[in-house]
């Protein structure tokens, strides 16, 4: 489901409206049906977003207009199938992933999409019922996986089978793959504040971060160009295409509150339904320390969140918010280029250290690029 004309706030009303409204209605956040966006409504919008770690804005973009959409799915309610151009999404592919995971077949990570990987794993259940491989969720499958019970019980099979395959691709970070997401751009300039652009400070950091990895043997992507502002899907996508080992998405954040400062560094994770990227996690705090223990940055520390980027993403993925350009102190250092060089080595030698076993691991903020193992 799009959002025909992208953003619905207060004040906003008509059949969009109305459909959202009815939506949120039957999911339990809001009650009095009617197609004007109300205070009640962002408090509704607001609610719902904190539950599904999205941004928090009261505001119904596309993002959390198809959040939305994804929610009012029970497994059972409609065909799952797989449909290469454009997957089925929803928490009934969820609940069909999580099923799958507990009766022990193999899904790549419990994110509601109908991916390859799920389509694999239904595959599998299929033939060990005796129901036609198809891959695809009718009837017959949700009567059957409604009847079995689970064999695998505790721990996290996907995040085993993600922490093997980190381990089976080596510690040398020769012959990897990295996208590096330099957010926003275009006509979108991000944030602004003190002179600087949030779309130019993470352009800057993304080139800065391709030279070092190419020198080290790695195939570095820019997800855009300097004067180009692809959606979140259109990068997610993107890097999807390369393969990927690893996403690093670049942004610097801002706040009407001059005093916000910090940084924080986000991965793929959701409370309420018990899904995350288990490597991505681990990235995002091997990102979130070597910057602190390198800078003078705040610690704003991690957070799961459901963002595009982070959820369609094949690979891990993190996302970067490196400081306030609105607040005067984080500002005057991300001006400065060589503290640019000192953020840019931080998260070149957190990708090595996703990659080293502990015993040849560092201590935070000791490695430095020379001694990367190309």
């Amino acid at each position: 489901m799009e959002s025909p004309h992208g953003v619905y706030r207060i004040g906003d009303s008509g059949e969009a409206v109305a459909e959202i409204v009815g939506k949120l209605e039957r999911l339990g956040l809001l009650t009095g049906g009617h197609d004007v966006y109300d205070e009640a409504t962002a408090h509704a919008v607001r609610g719902f977003q904190q539950q599904r770690g999205l941004m928090i804005d009261g505001i119904v973009g596309p993002e959390t207009y198809r959040a939305i959409d994804d929610a009012r799915w029970r497994l059972g309610d409609r065909l799952l199938t797989y449909v290469p151009s454009h997957p089925l999404s929803g928490d009934d592919v969820q609940a069909l992933q999580a099923k799958l995971q507990e009766l022990g077949f193999a899904v790549a990570r419990i994110d509601g999409i109908f991916a390859a990987d799920t389509q694999r794993a239904v595959t599998e259940f299929q033939r060990n019922m005796g129901l036609p491989g198809d891959g695809t969720c009718g009837p017959s499958t949700f009567k059957a996986l409604q009847r079995i019970r689970p064999m695998a019980t505790g721990g996290r099979p996907d995040a085993l089978r993600a922490r093997e395959a980190v381990r089976a691709a080596g510690p040398r970070l020769s012959g990897k793959t990295v996208v590096i997401d330099a957010g926003h751009g275009g006509f979108d300039y991000g944030w602004e504040g003190y002179g600087l652009r949030e779309s130019d400070i993470a352009y800057d950091l993304a080139a800065r971060i391709e030279g070092r990895l190419g020198a080290t043997g790695v195939r570095a992507y820019l997800s855009r160009g300097r004067d180009q502002g692809p959606d979140e899907l259109a990068r997610a996508a993107f890097a999807n295409e390369t393969d990927a080992n690893l996403c690093v998405s670049l942004h610097t954040d801002g706040s009407m509150n001059p005093e916000a400062q910090g940084v924080a560094t986000y991965y793929y994770g959701n409370d309420l339904h018990g899904a995350s990227s288990s490597v991505g996690e681990q990235f995002a705090g091997l990102v979130q320390r070597e910057i602190v223990a390198r800078t003078d940055l705040l610690d704003c520390r991690t957070h799961a969140k459901t963002w595009d980027l982070l959820r369609r993403t094949k690979m891990p993925a993190v996302r970067l918010e490196i400081g306030y350009v609105t607040n005067p102190h984080d500002s005057a250092r991300l001006a400065d280029p060589a503290f640019r060089d000192v953020i840019a080595e931080a998260i070149v030698v957190a990708i090595q250290r996703v990659y080293l076993p502990p015993d040849q691991d560092a201590a935070t903020g000791m490695l430095r690029f020379g001694q990367l193992t190309v």
